[in-house]
């Protein structure tokens, strides 16, 4: 049987302006994250990416990913802010 995702409907959730700020501090956080971890595997920057040497392009700082890597990350971060709400949790700034 294939797989069929089926992520929590966030479709209604409404996100209040603190909270889409934190949006795009998650988001640098998420490339961040996977930056660390990819340089710890060995990974390098390279010009075009390359699984056999392990470099890859967007191994550069948040603030200079083309603006598409960018939204990439703030999807996901938007998308799990969503949720976090969807299910019931508020989320405050302090």
């Amino acid at each position: 049987m294939p797989y069929i995702p089926s992520p929590l409907n966030s479709n209604t959730i409404q996100l209040s302006g603190d909270i889409l700020e934190l949006t795009e501090l998650l988001s640098k956080n998420t490339h961040e994250v996977w930056a660390q971890q990819r340089i710890r595997d060995g990974w390098k920057y390279g010009p075009v990416r390359d699984d056999g040497k392990k470099e890859h392009p967007d191994l550069i700082p948040y603030e200079e990913l083309p603006e598409g890597e960018k939204e990439y990350d703030r999807q996901t971060a938007m998308e799990t802010l969503k949720a976090i709400v969807a299910l019931g949790y508020r989320i405050e700034k302090s």
